[in-house]
């Protein structure tokens, strides 16, 4: 099908997009298409003018602080994908970015415009829910930063009037001692996820799990985040029950069934990827942990280098060990970004 009639508009700064966008009731922002299109494509969107921000500068930065990274509504998300500075700060903008749908999609698909475009199927939006992350929204009025709970209301619904545009998204900074891993099962590489998770593992100073959050990808109508601290608090991280946090998962969501997958299933996976990606999580926050107490033992002078070394080699060992004895099988195709990008 083709999409049914509209105007073009070729703004070429924020302020000239928003005076489009007050003065056009039905008028729609256009950044990397890669969801638009194809719902213009069958009609089940109809904007009377199509305000295309491809020719604004100043939309396609990625600035990296201590404190996060902040991510242009131009970027694409191949673009951040390939940005060394955002993956150090934030792992998990690299583990998700990869799984979105192919290599084509990612070079013209953006980050932000998926975020806004608000799909519980997309990585994107899980990302910065995990995050605690937030976007800032032009508008006529001026900028104002909308945090993730406010701006999810619904399916492909935000809380953002429509002349509004979403200029950049930020994604806090990775906490010390923390660990992070993103997996999801799809039917096909690069199809929409049946089921995604996304965690985070933070030790206390005696490598003690101290606090483990996770979100989902297709599971609810809006990004959720859920603590699963109960289920391993207080626990040393080689020898943290993580399946008990997988079923502690299993609980707390209630996904919806649809003709790819049942509820149930959905909620299998959500187990059975959250026990997953937490062994994975748990051995980068070792490893983060381990580096940072290197680099205050190299402030400090040399002694006890090598027992912290050897403690943490152990801890790593003891972890692999532990993944290769619960590794589940038999779920399914999967499409996993464990890897540190």
């Amino acid at each position: 099908m083709k999409p049914a009639p509209f105007r073009y508009a070729d703004p070429r700064s924020v302020p000239e997009a928003l005076e489009v966008l007050a003065a056009e009731e039905g008028a729609k922002v256009l950044a990397g298409g890669q969801s638009l299109l194809p719902l213009l494509s069958m009609r089940l969107a109809a904007p009377a003018v199509l305000v295309d921000l491809n020719r604004v500068p100043g939309l396609d930065t990625v600035e990296v602080t201590g404190d996060g990274v902040r991510v242009g509504a131009l970027v694409r998300h191949a673009g951040l994908l390939a940005h060394e500075g955002a993956a150090r700060v934030q792992p998990l903008l690299g583990r998700a970015t990869t799984n979105v749908a192919h290599p084509a999609i990612r070079n013209r698909g953006t980050t932000v415009g998926s975020i806004a475009h608000a799909d519980p199927s997309g990585e994107m939006t899980s990302v910065l829910a995990l995050t605690g992350g937030s976007v800032t929204v032009a508008e006529p009025s001026g900028e104002r930063a909308v945090g993730w709970r406010d701006l999810f209301v619904g399916p492909l619904e935000t809380s953002l009037p429509s002349a509004a545009v979403v200029t950049s998204a930020f994604f806090p900074a990775l906490p010390p001692r923390s660990g992070t891993a993103f997996a999801e099962v799809a039917r096909r590489k690069g199809d929409y996820a049946v089921c995604g998770a996304g965690v985070v593992v933070t030790l206390d100073e005696d490598r003690r799990v101290a606090a483990v959050r996770a979100s989902y990808v297709s599971v609810g109508p809006t990004p959720e985040v859920h603590d699963l601290t109960d289920a391993v608090a207080g626990a040393p991280v080689e020898k943290a029950d993580w399946a008990a946090a997988g079923a502690l998962a299993r609980t707390l969501v209630d996904p919806d069934g649809d003709l790819h997958a049942s509820a149930d299933y959905r909620r299998l996976l959500v187990g059975v990827l959250t026990e997953r990606t937490l062994v994975s999580a748990a051995e980068e926050a070792v490893r983060r942990a381990g580096d940072r107490a290197r680099e205050v033992t190299q402030g400090q002078g040399t002694v006890g280098h090598g027992v912290d070394e050897r403690r943490r080699g152990e801890q790593v060992t003891e972890l692999a060990r532990s993944r290769r004895d619960r590794a589940p099988s038999g779920t399914g195709s999967t499409s996993a970004s464990e890897e540190s990008r």
